[in-house]
């Protein structure tokens, strides 16, 4: 019996492909990948082309064992079974690089055995540099003040002498992860006290480091806090949870920063709060109904806004699909990935 004739074949690479092209984990690193993964781009941008080319790739090239979804999800969505249905039983893991995952149903993924994850850190900075940026201008009533002098009247507009200073104000976080450490960390650097609100507590050493104060409900943390910070994930427990009676908790003139996910507010009861004064000002990244927010939000003077910029930088975008990778990779090495929503059960 010859030498080749035993050797036995290259087992084959877990093939793993990226819906539509990453942009920012630069060649080197794809370079890298490839030498472990058979790599390659589903060249989809929107959800009618990837429901009628996954299939095609797949009867094509054969099955995909792994899946990674770059930023930008708003084409496709939602991430559910009807988009995603040509994976099943193969695929192993999808992986996101987007913190959030309201819009991906992660239970139907986990009972097609697949594991899914969300990025933890890739995006949290940045969110949070947007957090702080919104807190700043709603204390300074920045927007007004710009509006008065791009109309000519520098700085007599009604509502502009005096300002707020951040210093010595107390800085309440409803949800201390990873978005809401920076912004504390952050936020001290401006002589804020910083408490928080969490489902569980976090361990000492953690409040120590961040200098941060526990409340044990979130009504005690509205009644504390100058500055109120939404930094929590969008899920059924969260949906709605700064409503009326959440309102009628804080303190009179308080401000109020969302960089979350809009529906984490109820809109008509955070209108109700602006106009009455309890809010004197909002600071919003996030709306419900993106694009096509209230229009109240439009016209008012009492919000300083972004259209959903807060982890939509350079240096996120890189990280954030680093972490894609990087899951990927954890979950053939070590059987686990790195940050997943839900764990899977060992296939049978």
């Amino acid at each position: 019996m010859t030498a080749s004739s035993t050797e036995r074949p290259p087992a084959r690479k877990p093939r793993v492909v990226a819906l539509g092209e990453p942009k920012f984990i630069g060649e080197e690193y794809l370079s890298s990948f490839r030498k472990e993964f058979d790599y390659s781009v589903l060249e989809a941008y929107d959800r009618a082309s990837t429901q009628r080319m996954l299939p095609e790739d797949i009867a094509k090239n054969g099955p995909i064992d792994a899946f990674i979804i770059r930023m930008g999800t708003p084409p496709y969505e939602p991430f559910d079974e009807d988009l995603l249905k040509a994976l099943v039983p193969n695929c192993q893991i999808i992986t996101s690089a987007s913190a959030g995952f309201n819009e991906f149903d992660v239970d139907w993924m986990a009972r097609e055995g697949m594991w899914f994850c969300n990025t933890v850190d890739a995006v949290a900075e940045a969110t949070a540099d947007m957090a702080m940026f919104l807190l700043l201008g709603t204390l300074r009533n920045a927007s007004n003040a710009e509006k008065s002098l791009r109309a000519g009247t520098f700085r007599s507009a009604p509502g502009l002498i005096p300002t707020t200073d951040p210093s010595g104000l107390t800085l309440g976080i409803v949800g201390l992860g990873a978005i809401g450490k920076y912004m504390a960390k952050k936020a001290l650097a401006f002589n804020m006290k910083i408490k928080y609100y969490n489902r569980n507590r976090l361990p000492a050493a953690d409040e120590a480091k961040y200098e941060a104060t526990y409340c044990s409900s979130l009504h005690e943390l509205l009644g504390c806090s100058d500055v109120v910070s939404l930094n929590c994930p969008l899920n059924a427990n969260t949906t709605g949870l700064i409503s009326t009676s959440e309102f009628a908790a804080m303190k009179d003139g308080a401000f109020l920063i969302n960089t979350a996910r809009g529906a984490v507010i109820d809109e008509p009861a955070l209108i109700a709060a602006l106009e009455s004064g309890k809010v004197k000002r909002a600071g919003l990244d996030v709306f419900c109904n993106e694009p096509d927010i209230n229009p109240y939000f439009l016209t008012t003077d009492k919000v300083v806004m972004q259209p959903h910029l807060g982890g939509l930088t350079d240096l996120a975008y890189h990280k954030a699909e680093k972490e894609c990778f990087e899951n990927i990779r954890a979950f053939y090495k070590n059987g686990r990935p790195n940050s997943p929503v839900i764990e899977i059960k060992a296939r049978k």
